[in-house]
């Protein structure tokens, strides 16, 4: 569906059906996800640029759309190492995509569910990509909405960033209803009807994902107004309906 969002081609007819359902109810689904891929690519290129970020650990990857996050980092940095992670059978099928990079970084690809983060940090495609006693950045792009309270998100995120270095950031994304509830609410009850747990959440809740660490400049802020580059600030919060940050482990 987030693909189908995004323009991409890699979607069956399932998922568009799905995905137009949820537009029926939330028309701003494609911006709100442009703008979190959007995000992603900025935040990415600030981690790799401005702080020397060369490790970088993308949970819940999804089918690769590019420009992947492997893509951005290495733009900057071309000896950046990746690692995906993703439980869709789908997306293995994709992997090879997710694999290219350049010469002198590396890509590593991982069948797992971000529930099962000990199979995430012990996975040997893992341990011999990233080196853990340096800086990682763990980037959890949209993934928490389809992680609910009952899941313990905050016993994940613990679990995950235990096992990374200080100086390792956590970069993350997360649709919310705090800007237009009503429909928001009907984008919960179509994704529910699909079987697909979505929980929204507000930005006092977001901020509480970062628990523990340093945000850096400006916080936690709806997606397309965090260090803007100025493509897309003219956009009402409404159509994004979504807030990102970045924050480090000290």
């Amino acid at each position: 569906m987030y693909d189908y969002y995004l323009g991409g081609k890699d979607n069956f007819p399932a998922d568009r059906e799905a995905a137009e359902q949820a537009l029926s109810v939330f028309p701003n689904a494609r911006i709100a996800a442009r703008q979190n891929r959007e995000f992603m690519i900025r935040a990415t290129r600030y981690l790799a640029g401005e702080v020397g970020i060369r490790q970088f650990l993308d949970i819940g990857t999804g089918i690769p759309t590019s420009p992947n996050l492997h893509e951005a980092a290495q733009s900057i940095a071309p000896d950046a190492r990746v690692v995906y992670a993703d439980n869709d059978p789908i997306v293995l099928t994709h992997a090879r995509a997710l694999l290219t990079g350049t010469p002198a970084g590396r890509t590593a690809y991982i069948d797992a569910d971000l529930h099962d983060t000990g199979h995430i940090l012990d996975a040997p495609e893992l341990r011999s990509t990233l080196d853990l006693s340096r800086p990682v950045a763990l980037s959890l792009i949209s993934i928490f909405p389809f992680i609910p309270d009952a899941d313990d998100p905050h016993g994940i995120l613990r679990r995950l960033l235990d096992a990374l270095a200080p100086g390792s950031h956590l970069v993350l994304t997360h649709l919310s209803a705090d800007f237009d509830p009503p429909a928001a609410s009907r984008l919960m009850d179509t994704y529910h009807r699909q079987g697909i747990p979505l929980q929204l959440r507000s930005r006092a809740e977001v901020e509480g994902l970062f628990a523990g660490l340093d945000l850096i400049d400006p916080g936690v802020q709806i997606v397309h107004r965090w260090r803007p580059d100025g493509t897309a600030t003219d956009l009402p919060d409404v159509q994004v309906a979504g807030y990102g940050g970045v924050a480090v482990k000290r």
